[in-house]
C-alpha cells in the first residue's frame, strides 16, 4: 500500500500514507474500517510475464513433513500454501497437499474463464458431514503424488480453487457457515496446531477446503494486521450452535495457550479479553476511530 484517500466525518478528506497522516495510514491498514471511508488506494503491484504458474505439487503425511516442506520451497518459491485433511487422525493428522509456485515467465496474460459448474439451489440440509468429508477428503489427498511434480495451472485454481464451483457456499445449507481462522507463533507452530487438527477431526466436522500456511517475516504497517511470523490455519465449519458452546471455545484454549490470534476480520465469537491480548494496540485505534463509524464487534471486544 502506497496512499490512500481517506474520508472522515470531521476532518473530511485526507491523504493517508508513510508520510502523511501516518498514524491513520497505520490505523486504517487491517482496521476493520473504522477509521473512515477509503475513497481510493494506491496499492504497489508485482509485475508478471504471464497469468500461468509454474507450481511444484506433493502430498504428504503429517505436519512434520508440512514444516519441512515448507522449510524448502518457501525459499524456492513466491507462493506457498497447503490443503490440510481436516479429518485425518493418529499418524496422519495434519496430513494434505502442499502447492508452491511462481508466475511463469512466458504463457500469456489471459484472464480466467467463467466455470459452468455450480450448486444451483440451496439444499435443506448442510451436505458437509462426517461421511462426505472423510470420503472427499481421502479420494482428494490420493489423487496427488507422492513426490514433488512440477505443473503448469492457471491463476484462478491456484489462487481461488473455491471459484471453480459457482455458489459452492450453498452446500452449506441454508444455516451457512462460519469460518475458523487463527495464527500459532513460529516456536509453538507445530505442536499447537497437531491439537487443533485433533480437536477438530474429533467434532466429526470441518470443511473440504481447510488451508495451512506460513507467513514471512516482513512486518505488516498496519496496527492490527492479522499476518505476523508464524503459521495460519483456516477452515469452515457448518453453522451450529455446537460451534459458539463447545469446539470454537476448545480451538480458542489452544490458541491462547500458544501465544497466538484469531483473525479480526473473520470473528464472529471471540472474546474481548482475547482480542485485546492479541492485538494491543486496540487503544491506540481507538483513539483514532471515526466517531461516526462503529461496528458490533469492536463493541463486543473492546467494552
Amino acid at each position: 500500500m502506497r496512499r490512500f484517500g481517506l474520508l472522515r466525518s470531521q476532518e473530511g478528506r485526507l491523504l493517508c500514507s508513510p508520510d502523511e497522516n501516518q498514524q491513520l495510514f497505520a490505523a486504517t491498514i487491517g482496521g476493520l474500517g473504522l477509521t473512515g471511508i477509503i475513497e481510493w488506494a494506491e496499492i504497489q503491484l508485482l509485475p508478471i510475464r504471464s497469468s500461468q504458474i509454474h507450481a511444484s505439487v506433493t502430498r504428504f503425511e503429517g505436519l512434520t513433513e508440512f514444516f519441512a516442506l515448507s522449510d524448502e520451497l518457501d525459499r524456492r518459491y513466491e507462493y506457498g500454501v497447503a490443503w490440510i485433511d481436516c479429518a485425518a487422525t493418529g499418524r496422519t493428522t495434519g496430513r494434505g497437499v502442499y502447492m508452491a509456485g511462481d508466475f511463469a515467465a512466458e504463457g500469456g496474460l489471459q484472464a480466467a474463464r467463467r466455470t459452468n459448474l455450480g450448486v444451483p439451489v440451496t439444499p435443506p440440509i448442510s451436505l458437509i458431514n462426517s461421511l462426505s468429508l472423510h470420503a472427499f477428503n481421502e479420494v482428494y489427498w490420493r489423487k496427488h503424488p507422492r513426490s514433488q511434480q512440477p505443473r503448469r495451472l492457471g491463476y484462478a485454481p491456484f489462487f481461488y480453487p473455491l471459484d471453480g464451483v459457482r455458489n459452492w457456499n450453498r452446500i452449506y445449507g441454508p444455516k451457512g457457515f462460519q469460518q475458523y481462522q487463527c495464527l500459532i507463533p513460529r516456536d509453538q507452530a507445530e505442536s499447537a496446531m497437531h491439537a487443533l487438527l485433533s480437536a477438530i477431526a474429533s467434532s466429526g466436522t470441518g470443511s473440504f477446503l481447510a488451508v495451512l500456511k506460513r507467513c514471512g517475516d516482513l512486518e505488516s504497517p498496519g496496527l492490527l494486521s492479522f499476518p505476523a511470523q508464524g503459521t495460519t490455519l483456516a477452515l469452515d465449519f457448518p453453522q451450529s450452535s455446537r460451534l459458539d458452546t463447545e469446539l470454537f471455545p476448545r480451538l480458542d484454549t489452544i490458541v491462547r495457550e500458544a501465544g497466538g490470534r484469531l483473525y479480526p476480520a473473520k470473528d464472529a465469537h471471540m472474546l474481548g479479553e482475547d482480542f485485546r491480548r492479541a492485538y494491543p494496540a486496540w487503544e491506540r485505534l481507538e483513539a483514532l476511530r471515526d466517531p461516526a463509524l462503529n461496528s458490533r464487534f469492536w463493541t463486543r471486544v473492546t467494552t
